[in-house]
């Protein structure tokens, strides 16, 4: 097995999966935290205080709709968008599974070692190449090993537009989770509060529809094609699905959401004339806004059945909702 297959094994396994997802949230933590003191560090001192409390409540709110809406929240029913892995379920059935195969199978001390430990501990790149050199040979190592380490599942095309709207969802909650942050802290240190409330809304609608939802869209059209014409190459899928994202969301996302916010939203939240103009060069893509489309090639992961990518949507997203709640326009930090 190549060290390139053999990384990809390594990352497949359910349980680094779960390890990483659990790990989000801590993740998300110390990375609030760095934002939040940065900012402040940047900040005249008279209004330090005041900029904590903002900052705090729409970090705190985006980053906990961004994980309520993956996890969920089991207490009150609430399930999540995201397949989480139990962690003590998966070591009872690896290790039923990896005792029957060895109990029914002659296979070398060194493997059996290594298995033993699959149990309950992830195997590293150099564990996985010795265990798949060994068993993948033949039928019955075959499909015990796609068992321990499940085969990514590419979806059909009956599946995109269900994966689409599941991941399009788990990106809007943290952009309204942000808003309302946004606004929630702004009216508690500022009586001209309302004034703000548009930028947020105006910047929540851009940052939803060019950074997140067209992108999903045109990932899962140009999958559809690909499906429709038979093609089933991993790296075709990927390639047609990062053009289908380029199409819809990087070159006509920005567009088209500024046209939204001129023609839907402002009518219906701007109250004079100046909020209203020259929408189109006030909001123009950026650097920031290039580099949140990581979690379009997340997303492209995810539709081409790398699970492992999927536990990271959560981080990627909160910095959609960050922005939406400081109500972001360019050239400024906050508005």
């Amino acid at each position: 097995m190549s060290r390139i297959l053999a990384l990809g094994k390594f990352l497949d396994q359910p349980r680094l999966v779960g390890k990483f997802s659990q790990s989000v949230p801590l993740i998300m933590g110390f990375g609030g935290a760095f934002m939040l003191g940065n900012h402040i560090k940047n900040t005249e001192k008279e209004k330090q205080k005041n900029e904590t409390f903002r900052l705090f409540s729409v970090l705190s709110v985006t980053m906990l709709s961004a994980l309520i809406s993956t996890r969920g929240v089991k207490s009150l029913g609430i399930k999540g968008l995201s397949n989480n892995i139990n962690l003590k379920d998966l070591e009872v059935s690896n290790s039923k599974l990896v005792d029957e195969f060895v109990k029914t199978n002659k296979i070398s001390k060194e493997s059996q070692k290594i298995l033993e430990k699959g149990k309950n501990k992830i195997l590293n790149i150099s564990e996985i190449s010795k265990i798949y050199k060994e068993l993948d040979s033949n039928k019955t190592g075959k499909e015990f090993l796609n068992k321990f380490i499940p085969e990514p599942d590419n979806i059909t095309s009956k599946d995109i537009f269900g994966e689409i709207k599941r991941l399009s969802l788990m990106g809007l909650i943290p952009v309204l989770g942000g808003i309302i942050g946004g606004v929630s802290g702004d009216a508690a240190i500022d009586n001209k509060w309302k004034e703000k409330v548009p930028n947020k809304i105006k910047e929540g609608v851009y940052q939803y529809l060019a950074n997140i939802f067209l992108c999903n869209v045109g990932a899962g059209i140009a999958l559809g094609i690909l499906e429709k014409n038979n093609i089933k190459s991993k790296s075709a899928r990927a390639i047609g699905m990062v053009s289908g994202i380029i199409l819809t969301g990087v070159i006509g996302g920005s567009v088209i959401a500024n046209l939204i916010s001129k023609k839907c939203i402002e009518p219906l939240i701007c109250s004079n004339k100046k909020q209203n103009q020259n929408l189109y060069s006030e909001r123009k893509p950026e650097a920031m806004d290039l580099g949140l489309h990581l979690d379009d090639v997340a997303t492209v992961a995810v539709l081409s059945g790398l699970k492992w990518i999927e536990p990271a949507l959560p981080i990627l997203y909160s910095i959609s909702g960050y922005r939406a709640g400081i109500g972001y326009r360019n050239g400024e930090k906050s508005s």
